[in-house]
């Protein structure tokens, strides 16, 4: 393996196992009966069977599988890339699914704590969501601006 290589695959591991160990420890809070109430934010427990917005919970058991291949497929195409630029955000991307998806091998879904009900209701949230989010505006960032990677792969 290249330096490059060995560089970026360090950086991309160690930042997925970051966000998942930060986000599990947040997590097992709530799991344990953790719970804060306020005007605007809530930090409650919820069991989320779909995805955001609780989309494609209908798919059941079926849906962590579908995610594990999806997310997979998102890791080898980083490692395909080999650009050291997008390790980190990927790394948070992957970091926050594996996460989630964890949890649903675990407790039969996302765990989910964030509550943001302040002049309106917004879907009820963790972490790893907010890795994966950072994650996407990042990545597209980077799209946006393709010689910051050529000049830093």
């Amino acid at each position: 393996m290249h330096n490059k290589t060995v560089r970026h695959l360090t950086i991309l591991i160690l930042t997925i196992a970051g966000i998942f160990i930060i986000d599990q420890n947040i997590k097992s809070l709530f799991v344990d009966g953790y719970r804060y109430y306020s005007d605007c934010i809530d930090l409650i427990l919820v069991y989320n069977k779909g995805v955001a917005f609780s989309m494609f919970a209908f798919l059941d058991e079926s849906l962590k599988y579908i995610q594990l291949v999806l997310v997979f497929g998102v890791f080898g195409y980083m490692l395909y890339l080999n650009q050291l630029c997008y390790a980190i955000p990927a790394g948070l991307m992957l970091g926050g699914a594996f996460s989630n998806i964890y949890d649903r091998f675990i407790h039969g879904g996302v765990v989910d704590m964030v509550y943001w009900h302040c002049g309106f209701d917004f879907a009820v949230f963790n972490f790893a969501d907010v890795m994966i989010d950072v994650a996407v505006v990042w990545i597209l960032l980077l799209n946006f601006k393709p010689k910051f990677c050529k000049n830093h792969s």
